[in-house]
This record gives C-alpha cells, structure tokens and sequence, in this order.
C-alpha cells in the first residue's frame, strides 16, 4: 500500500487530505502535534497518527520515514516564513527518501514576483522547495468553500441569517472544497509531468457573495442574505474565534495582517480570487462540485466548530 504523509493532520485542510487519502485507498501517516488530530470524527481507515514538530529537521525526517509524497499546507499561525518552512520541509523530505512533495499554498500564486503578502512569499516559497531536490509539486488555492463552516462564519449564516465576508458585493472568486483540494492533490502523485509544476487551482464557478447567498438560501430553506463588513471587521472577527487560546499580541498583529491581506485582495488588479478553470482542468481532467453541491452535504445543524477557525 502506498503511503503518504500530511503535514498539520488536525488543522481543516490537512483533516480533508487525510481523509481523501484514506478513501483513495492510500496508507497514511497523520503528523501532528495532538494525540487525536481528528476530534469527535472517526478516524479514517489506514491512518496512523505521527507527532512531529514542523520545525525541527529530525523529527521530519523520522515522520516522513516510509512515505512516498508528502502533502504540505503552510500553517496560518507560522512561526517561519513561507521560503523557510519550503525549503525545510524539502530537504527533509529528500533526506527520507521521499520521492514527491505536494505543497498547498492556500493561496494564489502570481504569475511574476513583486507582488504583496503570502502571494510574494508563495514565489520564494517554491524557490527554495524547487532548491532543496525533492521532487515537487505545487498547487495555489484560492479560497474555500469550508471556510463558511468555521466558528467565524457558520454563527452568523445559521444564527443571524447573515453570510458575512470582507468581499465587495462584485467582488468574483472561484471558491474550491477542502475536499477537491484534497484530490487535485491525489491526482497530482501519478502525474510525472506535475513534477516541478505549480498552477492555481479554484473551483467550476466564478461566484460573487451574493449568488452564494442564494444557494445557501435554498440549501438552509431560509432567507440568508449577503452582509460585506470591512477587512479589518473580518480580520477582528477570525481573531476573535480563537478566542483565549491567541494572546492580545499575537491577535492584534494578526487581525490587522488579515485585513491588510483582504485589503489588497478586493481591489487588486490582478484578482487573486479568479482562475482559469478551463486550462485547469485540461491539465487535472477531474469533476469538482459546485457551491450548491458542496453546501447540500454540510450539516448545518451544529453552529460550534470543533476544527481550528482557519487552517
């Protein structure tokens, strides 16, 4: 059986690998910092749960022992940068024997460098995973469909009938589950021609907040309507979620980073939020879901999120 190791096994992103790996059919090695990465979700078939510090060479190493690819996501609350945390997770990787890794960016990747936040960051990331030698692969998400699920967004939408998000009531993005993340990913390991490849990667539509709105509408059987609030009220509200487990320090620095970063995004000329999803799925031939077939199979009952708000 063929195995895979996922960095951050407890955090969203990670959780949806782990378990489309699980159902791929692939032996999985879960690395985290907690003894169950799962909550009060069964864990999948096939998984093994590793501790393992992102940060120390070693024990990377040691966990990725035995696995043939990697699947890395950049943490939201890193204590390195992006080129560093690459970079480190590559030349571990090698090390090990590892014949690819797949990083996730969790974000867009520009088409040239210059450009601000973790999309500059993204670029000199997949320089230094190109520089360490592993075989690599790397996709830019743009933004996701479970972000509405978290315990910053799913209160409003089920308790007060409002989706609020810092997007101009124009503003389009091609938004991605978790899920099909998760098997673009899987599709990528058979793929030799991904190998030292990076695209953007989004969803089949190209949505304003409104029109997901209406979906949820139908979905809830209820009015839900589309409230925009500020960047810097959305980067307040994220903080906010964490609640005593993040520092006022580390909140304030990290709500301001957020509203900066939303800033940017809605009034960027470059529309970080858009893909080309026609080229992209010539290169990864896959059928993804829409936002309405994506909202039909959440459970919408539960307004506490037991996941991390974000990551």
């Amino acid at each position: 059986m063929r195995t895979v190791a996922v960095i951050g096994a407890s955090g969203r992103q990670g959780g949806a690998q782990v378990r489309q790996l699980s159902k791929a059919g692939f032996a999985v090695k879960a690395l985290s910092r907690r003894d169950n990465p799962f909550y009060d979700e069964e864990k999948p078939a096939n998984v093994e749960v590793i501790p393992a510090d992102l940060y120390d060479h070693d024990s990377l190493v040691k966990a990725f022992d035995g696995a043939e690819a990697v699947f890395h996501t950049h943490p939201l609350r890193a204590r390195a940068d992006r080129a560093a945390i690459a970079g480190a997770v590559g030349r571990a990787a090698r090390e090990a024997g590892v014949k690819r890794v797949v990083w996730n960016t969790s974000s867009w990747i520009p088409d040239r460098p210059g450009d601000a936040f973790t999309y500059a960051g993204n670029t000199a990331g997949i320089n230094a995973l190109w520089r360490s030698g592993v075989g690599a692969t790397v996709f830019g998400s743009v933004l996701f469909m479970d972000n509405l699920l978290t315990n910053w967004a799913r209160p409003f939408i089920i308790n007060e009938g409002r989706f609020v998000y810092a997007h101009k009531p124009t503003t389009e993005a091609n938004w991605i589950s978790l899920d099909d993340v998760a098997r673009i990913m899987i599709h990528s390991l058979d793929r030799p021609d991904m190998e030292g490849a990076w695209m953007n990667i989004g969803g089949p539509e190209r949505l304003r907040p409104g029109q997901l709105a209406d979906s949820l509408s139908s979905v809830l059987g209820r009015e839900i309507r589309y409230d925009a609030c500020s960047p810097a009220e959305f980067g307040r509200h994220l903080v906010h979620a964490y609640g005593d487990e993040m520092g006022r320090e580390e909140g304030e620095a990290m709500a301001k980073g957020i509203g900066d970063f939303y800033e940017y995004n809605v009034n960027s000329p470059t529309r970080p939020f858009e893909v080309d999803t026609d080229e992209m799925l010539r290169r990864i031939p896959i059928e993804l879901e829409t936002f309405a077939d994506w909202a039909k199979r959440q459970d919408w009952r539960n307004t506490n999120a037991k996941r991390p708000p974000a990551g």
